[in-house]
């Protein structure tokens, strides 16, 4: 029997500060891109320096890699409790949904600041004809930073369908024997390095990869970039492991000291061989690139278990605060990028140091988006539909204890 049908109500309070932390970084991530030393991004500011990409790169590197495995560990806990039938239908509402009913409101409100960057650049005439809109497709559609819940849609379905067979035969329970041992056997030091030898491999066969990314985001098209299949697949996969043997987490925080020593000495060794923030693609596949390829690799998958080793080690007793912002963590998810970038544009001409504007925008926005849930999620329908439970605006009070 795995742990988690022994646990099944275990709060992982270390996974919620993990949740919570990579989401207050990826509002830092999204507001440095206009600060880059060479622009990269729609909005550029006056104000730039290479620290931009120095903060930029690590967050990068582990976000969404650790998001993946958080998202596949809670897949596997749904479909145990719900059965697949709950489960399909619990990430239809909470997952398909929400990218459905959100992706146009986020667009029209990332090309409101498109607009209105165009018209303070003075790349707008006035009285000239608008120009053509852009025409997409399949290969182009815009998912913009909601292209998480693309792909986490994606994932679900093929554990569904990769599953079935195997709980179809596994009457015995001999199939779950056999990987949870594999579980137990991947779990260790040499974790990151075997997650990384297929994605280094995909790296290596992507002619348009670019080091400084690693990862390519998967914001474009309904295909998703195979290194980005692969590289969050295997986090994914992990995660939906680790929930048959919940033990295994604290094995995994116990190597913290190696993941973090491996994820900095990668991290640094691949910023060097990638050029920093170069964005020229590495289109040949040669002996230099499949070095850069195998050390990203070992960077992503090495700096992402760092992460969750850290949390599950150091944060897993309870905490309202980090309770409260993991909760949070959906909305602002959903609702923090077209702001960011009308902060972005709002602040480009402004005087003042590149990490002074840097934190205006960082908490401007995340203070915004922590008043709308607290006000329009957290005690409505909405907290329902994204966090699976509605907060009362008064707990009622504790019921007296009568003396004895």
């Amino acid at each position: 029997m795995s742990s988690s049908e022994i646990h099944p109500a275990e709060r992982l309070h270390g996974l919620d500060a993990l949740r919570a932390g990579a989401l207050l970084l990826g509002v830092v991530l999204h507001a440095s891109l206009s600060f880059f030393p060479e622009q990269i991004w729609i909005v550029g500011d006056d104000s730039r320096s290479i620290g931009a990409a120095w903060l930029f790169f690590p967050i990068h590197l582990f976000r969404m890699t650790a998001f993946f495995l958080i998202a596949g560990l809670f897949a596997h806990m749904m479909l145990s409790r719900k059965g697949w039938w709950g489960f399909a239908k619990d990430r239809a509402v909470r997952i398909a949904g929400p990218l459905s009913a959100f992706w146009f409101p986020v667009m029209a409100g990332i090309i409101t600041a498109l607009v209105w960057n165009a018209h303070a650049n003075g790349l707008v005439t006035p009285g000239a004809p608008p120009p053509p809109p852009p025409t997409y497709d399949w290969t182009n559609f815009p998912l913009t930073h909601l292209w998480f819940l693309y792909v986490l849609c994606l994932f679900c379905i093929a554990a569904l369908v990769l599953r079935a067979p195997f709980a179809a035969l596994d009457r015995g329970g001999g199939w779950g024997r056999m990987v949870d041992r594999l579980t137990g056997a991947l779990i260790g030091w040499h974790t990151p390095l075997v997650l990384a030898a297929p994605l280094a491999l995909a790296f290596w066969l992507d002619p348009k990869w670019i080091a400084f990314f690693a990862v390519p985001t998967p914001d474009a098209g309904v295909v998703p970039h195979t290194a980005a299949l692969v590289g969050f697949g295997m986090a994914f996969a992990l995660g939906f492991m680790l929930d048959r043997r919940r033990d295994l987490l604290g094995r995994l925080a116990g190597w913290w000291p190696v993941y973090l020593i491996l994820a900095v000495a990668a991290g640094v060794w691949g910023w060097i061989l990638g050029g920093g923030p170069n964005l020229t693609p590495m289109a040949e596949p040669t002996q230099a690139k499949a070095l850069t390829a195998a050390v990203m690799a070992v960077a992503v998958h090495a700096s992402a278990l760092a992460a969750t080793a850290l949390c599950v080690r150091f944060l897993s007793g309870h905490s309202a605060v980090r309770r409260y912002l993991s909760d949070a963590s959906y909305w602002i998810y959903i609702l923090h990028l077209p702001l960011v970038m009308l902060a972005q544009v709002w602040v480009q001409d402004w005087g003042g140091p590149w990490w002074a504007k840097l934190a205006g925008v960082s908490f401007g926005v995340f203070a915004i988006c922590l008043l709308t849930y607290e006000l329009l999620v957290r005690h409505t329908f909405m907290g329902k539909w994204l966090n699976g439970r509605r907060i009362p605006w008064t707990r009622p009070a504790a019921a007296a204890v009568p003396a004895e």
